[in-house]
């Protein structure tokens, strides 16, 4: 029983640990110049993002306008039956905003934080570049970044502010985070997706 009680107690505060780091990545803002800003795809609606997607490229702009980074790269596939890919729905609001077109390299074939990731080092390594910004929601900042780091990019966070979620959603995504973090770190984030997807 006591072996049991203390294998418990130390996977709950391995949990806790990562909970907080989930939370304090989050929270803080790592901007700074890059070689390229990376958005991490969301739902979009027949080319229109959904209000998530919106506050991550809104936030985008914000930091290409502050001349972070000469690049962006979107990020994101399309699931059956849409029209457009992620990617296409970022590149067309980011133009709407005064982006121009030649500052924009697409992955557009995932449906997964891993594989965008993986998919974002391959455009990027094959110009020689390796630094970015990550663009996304507090909570998603954290296992964004450690991915990252493992598919060999060196990532920085700067997470949007103006995220539409409701407050009980967050907290459960924070939770979840923390879980699926736990998990990765011991197992490697290839192989937590490859299980989970």
């Amino acid at each position: 029983m006591r072996v049991t009680a203390a294998v418990l107690a130390i996977l709950f505060g391995y949990y806790m640990f990562n909970l907080v780091a989930v939370w304090r990545t989050g929270a803080g803002d790592e901007a700074r110049p890059v070689d390229a800003i990376v958005v991490l795809g969301a739902a979009q609606f027949d080319g229109r993002p959904s209000p998530e997607f919106k506050a991550r490229l809104d936030h985008v702009v914000e930091l290409w306008n502050r001349g972070l980074a000469p690049l962006i790269v979107v990020t994101g596939g399309k699931l059956p039956g849409d029209r457009f890919t992620e990617a296409q729905a970022a590149v067309r609001y980011l133009t709407k905003q005064g982006v121009p077109d030649t500052a924009f390299l697409a992955e557009d074939r995932s449906h997964n934080t891993y594989d965008q990731l993986v998919g974002v080092r391959d455009l990027l390594h094959a110009r020689n570049l390796k630094r970015v910004l990550l663009v996304s929601d507090p909570y998603h900042m954290l296992r964004a970044q450690l991915i990252a780091e493992e598919v060999g990019l060196t990532a920085y966070v700067s997470a949007t502010r103006t995220s539409t979620m409701p407050a009980g959603r967050i907290v459960v995504r924070h939770l979840k985070e923390a879980g699926g973090i736990s998990l990765g770190r011991i197992i490697s984030f290839k192989r937590l997706t490859s299980i989970v997807g």
